[in-house]
């Protein structure tokens, strides 16, 4: 078991959820419980897999819960311009919105990666012994 606080990408994670939450404060009130709320539950989706994938028995597991992870950042990564085609978020704030999330899923990428090559290593020693 993994401590999920201790993880970068956790953080980033984090911090882009704080920011989305943020910015979507001003959305409409008509998107309360439809765009608004999907947006937010994706984007909250990201932190939450990793987290929780820290509480499984096996690096195998964590790297699971983190491809969950990069499939809700996906989602988020559509929902961030249609918000911005709707109207509801302006250049900047979707461009800034954007970045973090693109620095997240690269993070993402590199920890599944990292914890793929370990998983092989594992099966290497295994097989070797």
């Amino acid at each position: 078991m993994k401590d999920f606080r201790k993880l970068k990408v956790w953080e980033k994670a984090h911090a882009f959820v704080l920011l989305l939450y943020r910015e979507t404060q001003t959305f409409p009130a008509a998107e309360q419980y439809g765009l608004t709320s999907q947006l937010r539950r994706a984007a909250v989706s990201i932190p939450s897999n990793i987290a929780e994938g820290c509480g499984r028995n096996s690096d195998a597991e964590l790297r699971r819960f983190c491809e969950i992870a990069m499939g809700s950042a996906s989602e988020v990564e559509y929902q961030l311009p249609l918000c911005q085609d709707l109207g509801f978020l302006k250049f900047e704030k979707h461009t800034c919105l954007h970045n973090s999330l693109l620095d997240c899923k690269r993070m993402l990428n590199t920890f599944i990666q990292t914890l793929q090559q370990a998983e092989h290593l594992l099966k290497n020693q295994r097989i070797s012994s």
